[in-house]
């Protein structure tokens, strides 16, 4: 059964990114669940451009055939927490040094033509909205594309403007897709993440700003991105907890030395200052984060989504379970002292003031 709270934060669930293999039983959806059920999840985030797990679309279009997905991941044991579509909305803003790099993520024919993959990566945007509202769910992944990271540090002096002018263009860009995934009643959750425009809360307000504080343009809260450049990543759920839409339970640790910091000095993540660790080997402060989440009623899945630098995939996996069924906290229902209450009611009240005589 799936774990969850009684304000309905739910888990433990598995991103199937980073074990989609070759090789079985990574190669197939069902085989891939059912090992991942195994394993203790209740629940798979699925990268929606992977055809190893979904023709995306024909699941925007096909209500049967997501149905069949659906049936595919029950069989196994699990459900499917959302769709993730960091690849396509990577596409939808690319700065042209990045153009030959990202043109690996497009399809063939679309390589070298940067005007044509973005169009497509909007279109498969589309085709998120229109699969996940089939498939009944209220959430999906993305990330938010990057025209201003290589101006990121101001040296040399950034022009006046250039800021306002490259959030400008990622606000148009997303706007008509923000409203496409209103339609079909599902968040959109930006994955805050260096590499991309939207990396922090500043970047997150001004894109907010742009597009008139949307309903649907929500956070994917992975605090590991956050502790690599240094945020206060418990302070960020106290102020942007109405926003977040989604959860990554991923640990990270960060050592500055001598020699490198935040930036890691071009080094293997191996050897850099802050690297990516398995759940419970890094420095994040998960019981505090499940604490506040679960103060303030967060109601979707807790995903793991793994990555480090030392221990191999499949231990990660196995720990990273218990480590998720661990932390799920089950709010109460009444207070810890309504044994010591007594009679409740204004009058009563008026007369513990003062404000009212006794009888």
């Amino acid at each position: 059964m799936t774990q969850e709270t009684s304000q309905g934060m739910r888990g433990p669930g598995l991103f199937l990114a980073q074990f989609l293999d070759e090789a079985a039983p990574f190669d197939r959806l069902d085989t891939l669940t059912e090992w991942a059920a195994e394993k203790g999840y209740r629940g798979v985030q699925i990268p929606s451009g992977d055809a190893r797990c979904m023709d995306l679309t024909l699941a925007a279009e096909s209500q049967t055939y997501c149905d069949e997905l659906k049936g595919t991941c029950e069989a196994a044991g699990v459900e499917i927490t959302e769709l993730s579509a960091h690849i396509q909305g990577q596409l939808v803003a690319v700065h042209p040094a990045c153009n030959e790099l990202f043109d690996t993520f497009a399809p063939k024919a679309l390589q070298g033509n940067p005007k044509a993959r973005t169009e497509w990566a909007v279109e498969q945007m589309h085709l998120v909205a229109r699969a996940s509202e089939r498939l009944g769910l209220t959430s999906a992944a993305a990330f938010s594309g990057a025209l201003l990271w290589p101006f990121l540090y101001p040296w040399p002096q950034r022009p006046p403007g250039l800021v306002e002018e490259g959030f400008a263009e990622l606000t148009k860009r997303w706007r008509p897709i923000l409203d496409r995934f209103d339609e079909a009643g599902v968040d959109l959750c930006f994955e805050l993440h260096p590499g991309e425009d939207l990396h922090d809360g500043a970047t997150l307000e001004r894109f907010l700003d742009g597009v008139d504080h949307h309903p649907r343009a929500k956070i994917l809260y992975d605090p590991s991105h956050l502790l690599l450049q240094q945020l206060d990543y418990l302070g960020f759920i106290d102020r942007y907890h109405d926003r977040i839409g989604m959860f990554h339970v991923k640990d990270a640790e960060f050592r500055p030395d001598a020699r490198s910091g935040v930036y890691g000095g071009y080094q293997d993540w191996i050897d850099r200052p802050g690297r990516f660790r398995s759940l419970g080997d890094g420095q994040i402060d998960f019981k505090t984060i499940f604490s506040k989440l679960t103060q303030y009623g967060y109601d979707g899945w807790a995903v793991l989504e793994w990555e480090c630098c030392l221990k191999e995939a499949t231990q990660g996996a196995v720990e990273g379970a218990d480590f998720i069924k661990s932390h799920l906290i089950q709010r109460a229902e009444k207070a810890f002292d309504d044994f010591a209450g007594g009679e409740s009611s204004p009058a009563r009240n008026r007369r513990l003031l003062g404000l009212d005589a006794a009888n």
